[in-house]
């Protein structure tokens, strides 16, 4: 039979093929041999034939999902321009009342300087109707019983209409956030307020579930508001058109140790549109609402809720459009004044509220959809409840609820460290969780926790540093006393030591949200015996780590690192006691997407050369704003060990402290002041010679210029060139083994390592080269120390976050002091690029 020749097949024998394509769509010869001897229907059919017929049915499943992916882009694409032209038209309207604002201010303006007289009641109606525009407050009806259903049913629908203005009008004069750009694939349109009483954040964008599995998701407000300690539903009161209220008690976490916790008394109203739209909407009952009063605030300070909601329409092709507004009065005044900031952000309160639900929503499309898939087996839902679980043990443990349990131990007399015991776990860890009360000497949980204030340190800068360099902070021989904690017969209670027990960590990912915001991650703790009695000490601990805000493209300003020690199991019901680092800003972040690189070195150039700066440079990277940051560390303890282990968690945590501090330091951008000096590392000589022993040995060795300037000039500005030159070049020790380790770096190295002066100290040579790159330079290094330098073909190397870098050539040359000894090795890799 020709093969070339068209068969048309019966039904009987394209069902036939149709079963063999649903279960292998591409298979081998002697599959489609067998095929045809063991199917009688397909015997007249020559093999080569059923091979185009299994070639043309994987073509046409391609085109058909390829055209299901452009329809379903292309329904993204119509619904995102549809509320973008939404957004255009609010935009619009509120155009028309600042230009009507502008000109009744111009009259009236116009009349009193005009007027002899001084009465000033024309400026008090010009601003009280602004801010009847941006905050309209709501009338008061005496008349009515609010604590009736009619009652509380117009307070609802005054909600409704209050909350309608302020997610699709004018009602609020909302700016938008600077990097939300709108598209089918982004968290959607995001804007904070501008001059209105509290703080408020609305988003508005795309996902793929339908509005009633949206509202189910959005209504579970401790699911997603990490911030949440707790909802409870109080009363349900149906409604005749087909609505619901209740009255919801929730209460929130504190955010440091400096403040108490806020908790709110609201109604909360669930209705549907003409259109089809559901609305959740929601508002604070006061005495100026009216309506039940709610229980009373013992441990947290009562803040208000101002018309809130969802509202959540039904999407063309399926999904939904979803608007979400968040305003909240937060009684910033009865915080300490340095705080205020914190409570008076709207960024801060898009980014752990607002944000935060457009986040899990997509979050729970893409895992319904089978869009995102996890290593290790785990169901999304169970590594969703690991993530929460440490957040809430954090918060717990900051807050430190006294209906929780927790006690504050007596001060030795320095107030900066605070610890707290509670004796009944099971009231802050879950039932099914709480494994550690079995212990027959289990004594109860032990918190030290501590607040300070950060000058000029971007928070993402300072968790990033804290998760991949834990062994500038930690103490091996704490970290062995709380993973023995886990089991019936934990260590004795350590001495807190930090890095007399250095390990090496071993980062594993096991998830990661969809904009990369937050990751969940195990780390294995590597161990090592210094002596024979620290062979206990050499086994490998494992901790279950949750880092969010250190991503270069994550908006918003707070970074947080929690983690937990879990055992090699890692079962789902694994017990945590989470302890950590939260860091967040009490002014705003800067816009430059470089705020965050760090600038040791550079600052200290600056500073030399009398503030001279090239345009853009300095100005566009200082951090000059301060962060809080929160400590906690928790600790399970034996009844005899309480008093022990409350004198290593608080010495423990003052270490940390003074580390942390070292650290902050050391990756903030300094300011500029004439007597800072070079940051160098011991037994190194200063940064402006060592940068003159560099350009001066370069062009000895190859005859060549590394600089537009001569080596013989003005140190400074060899350094500065030498700082800002973009390839990387950077310096080792004159050692080709595992204790050639680097000493300095210009910026371009330290981006291509990702990794920071300080930290550079802790990066082996050989630890960045791959196999032929180490390879080449042992044979070249013969070369190197009889002629000074050697060229080394292209490659890949590693940075300290492990990510390849390709280079197209490196040179290694020789640096000579001022006696002409050898001092280091340096090298410079040119065109280098992450892959």
């Amino acid at each position: 039979m020709d093969s070339s020749k068209y068969v048309r097949y019966t039904p009987e024998q394209v069902e036939a093929l149709e079963r063999v394509y649903a279960e292998c769509p591409k298979p081998t010869s002697l599959k489609r041999h067998q095929l045809i001897r063991e199917c009688s229907i397909l015997s007249n059919i020559d093999p080569k034939q059923i091979k185009v017929w299994f070639q043309n049915r994987r073509c046409r499943e391609k085109q058909r999902k390829e055209a299901s992916h452009l329809q379903t882009v292309n329904r993204k694409l119509t619904a995102m321009n549809k509320l973008l032209m939404e957004e255009n038209d609010r935009l619009q309207k509120h155009v028309s009342h600042l230009v009507y604002d502008n000109g009744f201010m111009r009259q009236q303006l116009h009349t009193q300087v005009n007027s002899t007289t001084t009465d000033t009641c024309c400026e008090s109606v010009v601003v009280s109707d602004q801010q009847q525009q941006q905050n309209p407050i709501p009338q008061h009806h005496p008349q009515r019983d609010a604590n009736s259903p009619a009652g509380l049913l117009a307070i609802a629908e005054e909600t409704l209409t209050e909350f309608l203005g302020k997610a699709t009008g004018t009602a609020v004069d909302w700016v938008q956030m600077i990097g939300m750009k709108p598209g089918p694939e982004s968290i959607g349109i995001v804007a904070v307020s501008r001059n209105c009483n509290g703080v408020a954040a609305r988003a508005c964008g795309l996902v793929s579930l339908e509005p009633m599995k949206v509202a189910e998701i959005l209504k579970d407000r401790p699911s997603w508001y990490r911030d949440c300690r707790c909802l409870d539903i109080l009363n349900v009161i149906p409604t005749g058109n087909g609505g619901t209220i209740e009255l919801i008690y929730l209460q929130t976490y504190a955010p440091t140790t400096l403040a108490p916790a806020r908790d709110f008394w609201t109604l909360r109203y669930t209705t549907s549109l003409e259109d089809g739209s559901l609305v959740i909407c929601e508002r604070s009952l006061t005495s100026n609402t009216g309506g039940p009063v709610g229980p009373p605030a013992t441990s947290s300070v009562r803040a208000k809720m101002l018309p809130s909601g969802f509202l959540i329409r039904p999407c063309e092709g399926g999904g939904s459009i979803i608007h979400i507004v968040d305003h909240i009065d937060l009684d910033a005044c009865s915080v300490p004044e340095v705080l205020r900031p914190l409570y008076e952000s709207s960024k801060i309160l898009a980014q752990k509220m607002t944000m935060a639900a457009f986040r899990y929503i997509r979050q729970i499309a893409q895992e319904t959809s089978g869009e995102i898939q996890y290593a290790g087996g785990r169901q999304p839902a169970v590594l969703r409840a690991f993530s929460q679980r440490l957040c809430r043990g954090f918060n717990n443990a900051v807050s430190g609820f006294i209906d929780d349990g927790w006690t504050i131990m007596g001060s030795d007399g320095v107030d900066d460290v605070t610890i707290a015991v509670n004796s009944s776990p099971s009231k802050f860890l879950d039932a099914q969780y709480n494994t550690l009360s079995i212990l027959p000497t289990f004594g109860g949980v032990l918190c030290a926790r501590a607040s300070m204030l950060l000058q000029d340190v971007c928070p993402a800068l300072l968790v990033r540093f804290l998760r991949e360099h834990r062994s500038e902070w930690a103490d091996y021989g704490v970290d062995a006393y709380s993973s023995a904690s886990l089991k019936a017969s934990p260590y004795a209670v350590p001495c807190a030591r930090p890095g007399v027990f250095p390990s090496s960590q071993v980062i594993l990912p096991l998830a990661q949200t969809v904009e990369h915001e937050e990751f969940l991650e195990v780390v294995r703790l590597e161990g090592h015996a210094f002596s024979p009695e620290d062979i206990a000490l050499s086994r490998d601990m494992y901790l279950l780590q949750l880092c969010s805000g250190v991503e270069e493209n994550a908006t918003g300003a707070c970074a947080q690192l929690v983690f937990a020690h879990i055992d090699e199991s890692f079962g789902d019901d694994a017990p945590l006691l989470p302890s950590g680092f939260s860091v967040i800003p009490l002014e705003p972040k800067s816009d430059s997407p470089s705020a965050a690189r760090t600038l040791d070195l550079a600052s200290t150039l600056e500073a030399r050369t009398g503030g001279t700066r090239l345009a853009g440079e300095v100005e566009g990277r200082s951090y000059n704003h301060r962060s809080v940051l929160t400590i906690a560390f928790q600790f399970a303890f034996e009844n005899h060990y309480r008093e022990n282990v409350a004198a290593m968690a608080r010495q423990y945590v003052r270490s940390i402290v003074g580390s942390v501090q070292r650290v902050a330091m050391a990756i903030a951008p300094s300011r500029l002041c004439s007597q800072l000096t070079p940051k160098s590392f011991p037994g190194s000589p200063e940064a402006v010679t060592l940068a003159r022993w560099i350009c001066r040995s370069y062009k000895n060795h190859t005859g060549g210029e590394l600089l537009q300037v001569e080596s013989q000039a003005a140190g400074d500005a060899v350094l500065k060139q030498l700082w800002h030159h973009t390839d990387s070049i950077m310096c080792c020790s004159v050692k080709m083994n595992d204790s050639a380790v680097f000493s300095f770096s210009n910026q371009a190295g330290l981006d291509m390592l990702e990794t920071t002066l300080i930290a550079l100290q802790d990066i082996m040579l050989d630890k960045i080269l791959d196999e032929a790159g180490r390879k080449v330079l042992l044979s070249e290094f013969p070369k190197i120390m009889q002629q000074g330098f050697a060229y080394l073909p292209a490659g890949l190397c590693v940075s300290s976050m492990g990510r390849p870098v390709s280079y197209e050539q490196a040179v290694a040359w020789k640096v000579l002091n001022d006696d002409n000894s050898s001092h280091c090795l340096a090298f410079m890799f040119t065109n280098w690029s992450f892959i």
